[in-house]
């Protein structure tokens, strides 16, 4: 009893007895309340004539029957039945009370033994039957003993009918895809996080040990000191960026009313536009969440539309009653097959150069995070060309408005 096999077979071993039971007992109420009546009147049919006994005949002999029987006759109204047929009407009664007593019994002793041997079968079958319907619990138990995270590749894969045991396999094989996916993404993130904090040290390095070697003139060291102080600003910016994205994972810890077009408009105004064709539409959007996270939220999008523009460029930066957000850049003709990518830390549409002004590769994660924190959905399209660029839009929840399903989604 202390398996859940044990307990099912328990469970379905009394089932099958009690309907057993209440068979047999049903059986038997039945049958003994119409036995009686079957049975006297069989009797009752037929009148035999008996013989007396020989003189000679030894004691307790039975009287045997002269056949043919002959059918009892009815009696003409208002004939009284003589003392003969009075006593073999007693007889008949005798007769038919004590075969309905003798089936009784038979029929008792018998159906007791049949629930003897039917409730060895039962907890037999129960038994069976447990181990069926478990053993895809057992696959999926011995599945998960053998997961770690160098084989979450495997999935159970159970062949098996539609049901609710298939249902439980399949969503443990979704969500084995799941984990896979995002201890990939981890290691990818801690690989990429690992690079791009050492680069800033190995020019920090280089410009100690090389550029300060020997005793260098002032306008060198000045150089250098510019240098150092540039690169520490990229890893300071660098550690932000992966400290908000760390901030916006964990959820909102407050949040209020933001009216999303009037802070649209001012990370626009405060956003560098520089040569660019700036396209606004703010319609009336106000949605529930943290102001300072949907700010980054528009930074990150506003400056990845900025950083990766051309000249004379353009930007459309949209705001809609239904809870949308759309954010619209030329640019570079970008694969489509390559826009999931950009929406993961530290990947890129093209090698990192290092140059000023560089980011770090963090603005479209950063967004999709802060967009999950504010359960939004946050989707990317690359635009065709000649113009190229990308299109992202985050649409919030709003009430009694419905979503859509999009693709890319994060």
């Amino acid at each position: 009893m202390r398996t859940e096999r044990g307990r099912l077979t328990a469970l379905y071993g009394s089932l099958l007895l009690l309907a057993g039971g209440g068979l047999v007992a049903l059986v038997y109420v039945m049958v003994g309340q119409g036995l009686y009546a079957s049975v006297s009147g069989a009797v009752r049919t037929v009148s035999p004539a008996y013989v007396l006994p020989s003189p000679g005949a030894s004691p307790g002999q039975l009287l045997k029957p002269r056949p043919p029987y002959e059918p009892a006759q009815r009696r003409p109204p208002g004939e009284a039945p003589t003392a003969e047929e009075l006593k073999g009407y007693a007889y008949t009664q005798n007769l038919s009370d004590a075969v309905t007593e003798a089936t009784r019994h038979r029929l008792l002793v018998y159906s007791l033994l049949a629930l003897a041997v039917f409730a060895v079968l039962s907890i037999w079958l129960a038994w069976w039957m447990a181990g069926r319907v478990l053993r895809p619990v057992g696959v999926i138990t011995g599945t998960a003993r053998r997961l770690s995270g160098e084989n979450l590749h495997e999935r159970i894969s159970l062949d098996a009918p539609p049901g609710e045991l298939k249902e439980l396999a399949d969503t443990f094989d979704a969500m084995l895809g799941r984990m896979e996916q995002l201890v990939s993404a981890q290691r990818r993130f801690a690989a990429n996080a690992a690079h791009e904090l050492r680069t800033p040290l190995a020019v920090q390095r280089a410009a100690a040990e090389i550029g300060l070697a020997g005793d260098p003139p002032p306008e060198k060291v000045a150089r250098i000191r510019a240098k150092l102080i540039g690169v520490a600003d990229s890893s300071e910016h660098l550690i932000e960026s992966l400290l908000l994205l760390a901030v916006s994972e964990q959820g909102l810890e407050s949040t209020g009313p933001v009216d999303l077009a009037e802070l649209a408009a001012a990370e626009l105004a405060a956003c560098p536009q520089a040569g660019l064709t700036v396209v606004r539409t703010f319609a009336p959007l106000v949605v529930t969440g943290d102001r300072v996270l949907l700010g980054h939220l528009l930074r990150n999008l506003l400056m990845n539309a900025v950083r990766h523009n051309r000249a004379e460029g353009r930007i459309a930066v949209s705001t809609s009653a239904d809870g949308e957000l759309t954010v619209c850049n030329t640019g570079p003709v970008i694969d489509p097959a390559d826009v999931p990518g950009l929406l993961e830390p530290f990947r890129r549409r093209a090698e990192r150069q290092h140059t000023a002004g560089e980011g770090a590769g963090l603005g479209l994660s950063i967004a999709a995070s802060i967009a999950r924190a504010h359960e939004a959905e946050l989707t990317a399209g690359a635009n065709p060309g000649p113009e190229g660029g990308l299109t992202v839009r985050v649409r919030f929840p709003v009430p009694g408005v419905a979503r859509t399903s999009r693709t890319n989604r994060v």
